[in-house]
């Protein structure tokens, strides 16, 4: 008699611990993301966040004079090849990020810089190598964005955009996305 009221309440301890787990897993992926925010050196900082609400890296955006440079820095993720895109929504829905739309392309382009017809704006040049260490990095300028809140191919059009890392290397060419697969990865960026 003894044992089956340890496994009863065994049983009813494991059921309380998952459903505790599965409301905190809920609750992760329905808290806000981060908010992006400006640097004393005059660069937004944009928090990229994984499908479980964990920190898997930043995008800082400055205005130079040739455009907006872009650095991204990414850890724990996959080894491989990501593709990095601009999104239209500022939203970041885990776990799938279908809710950051498609990619900002406020000139009404195709996908891919290698794309003779051009390539949206919010795409950007080349994927992010992530090494042996699950980090990686780049630095882009993009001329096809900007900063300014007032401009046309303003990343804070409609409220915001969002910056997405895919499952896998970028084509360049293929719309609508590269064969770039799932969506990993996203931050939102406000001003």
């Amino acid at each position: 008699m003894r044992l089956v009221r340890m496994t009863v309440s065994g049983l009813a301890i494991a059921m309380a611990v998952a459903t505790m787990t599965s409301v905190g897993t809920a609750a992760a992926q329905d808290a806000p993301a981060p908010a992006s925010k400006m640097t004393k050196k005059g660069e937004l900082k944009v928090p990229i966040l994984g499908s479980q609400g964990q920190a898997v890296g930043s995008a800082t955006f400055k205005t130079v004079k040739t455009g907006v440079r872009v650095t991204v820095k990414l850890h724990d993720l996959p080894i491989g090849e990501h593709g990095v895109h601009i999104h239209t929504n500022a939203v970041c829905d885990a776990p799938d990020f279908k809710g950051a739309g498609g990619h900002f392309n406020p000139d009404g382009k195709k996908h891919g810089y290698l794309n003779p017809d051009g390539h949206h704006n919010g795409d950007l040049p080349s994927s992010i190598t992530v090494g042996e260490g699950h980090t990686g990095e780049a630095a882009f300028v993009l001329t096809g964005i900007s900063l300014d809140p007032a401009a046309p191919n303003s990343l804070f059009l409609n409220g915001g955009t969002s910056i997405v890392v895919h499952e896998k290397a970028d084509d360049e060419k293929t719309d609508p996305s590269g064969n770039s697969g799932n969506r990993i990865a996203c931050g939102v960026i406000k001003p």
